[in-house]
């Protein structure tokens, strides 16, 4: 497989190698991507729980980001793990510097087992000033519902939340729905322009560890070769859907995702 982009991942690592900068790697390399790195934290884990958090420092996470993105321009960029607010005013700084236009960004905020990752002030300041600067934000449930105040319990609530967010700035989001009780998950696309309900069979399994990181770094993988950016959400969600299919029941909680699964890459891109 040749080397079809370029794209900058910023967030944080797992020990563990499920989710965060791990498993951003994997899954941009088994899309065709050539991944650069960002890393904003180091996370003692594994797939029952986070035992800590090192943040790095921001200046650091910035000289990253300014220093790989001058030497090797990405065509897209994903953003993970923002901890606090001087990281999220150094990473907008840099992406002011860089001039890249397609970014996705993934609102981590919870970790699988319930530690958050995130404070509040940087949750505010991710609100305010990140939403605008991105192409597109891919928050779950919880997390719509922390940057929303919005309570979802359904598919209207996923969109009236969207909207709320597209008032905050947004341009695109996709609200993903595997929180919601039913019998398929409903992952939501809304813009000014269009709402997109991609429908999927809901796979019965504990071992999802990583699917919030892996979804939002295919969508960046798909982007970046010029895909746009609703089919990007659309073939990340598939190639999700198979990697929780094939997961390969590692580990004594929730265990990671196959990101080698068995998807014929190729024919995404035809």
């Amino acid at each position: 497989m040749k080397i079809k982009s370029k794209i900058l991942i910023i967030a944080g690592s797992d020990s563990s190698g499920g989710a965060g900068i791990q498993a951003d790697i994997k899954t941009a390399t088994c899309l065709g991507s050539y991944a650069m790195t960002a890393i904003t934290a180091v996370t003692v884990q594994n797939t029952k729980g986070v035992k800590s958090v090192v943040p790095l420092p921001p200046q650091e996470i910035y000289d990253q980001i300014i220093h790989t993105g001058k030497d090797i321009r990405p065509d897209a960029i994903k953003i993970g793990m923002l901890h606090s607010p001087e990281v999220i005013k150094k990473v907008i700084l840099s992406l002011k510097k860089l001039k890249i236009k397609n970014i996705i960004l993934d609102p981590v905020m919870v970790a699988k087992g319930g530690a958050k990752l995130i404070s509040d002030d940087a949750i505010q300041l991710m609100k305010k000033k990140l939403l605008r600067e991105v192409s597109l934000i891919t928050p779950n449930i919880p997390e719509a519902e922390i940057l929303t105040g919005v309570k979802i319990n359904s598919k209207e609530d996923m969109i009236f939340a969207a909207h709320k967010l597209i008032q905050a700035g947004a341009s695109n989001i996709l609200i993903k729905g595997g929180h919601l009780e039913a019998k398929k998950v409903h992952d939501i696309f809304v813009n000014k322009e269009e709402i997109e309900i991609f429908n999927s069979k809901r796979i019965k399994t504990f071992n999802t560890h990583g699917t919030g990181c892996t979804l939002s770094t295919a969508i960046t993988s798909f982007f970046s070769c010029g895909k746009a950016l609703k089919k990007s959400c659309e073939l990340g969600i598939k190639y999700v859907n198979s990697a929780i299919l094939t997961n390969p029941k590692i580990g004594k909680g929730n265990g990671p995702i196959n990101h080698l699964n068995s998807i014929e890459l190729n024919r995404f891109y035809k």
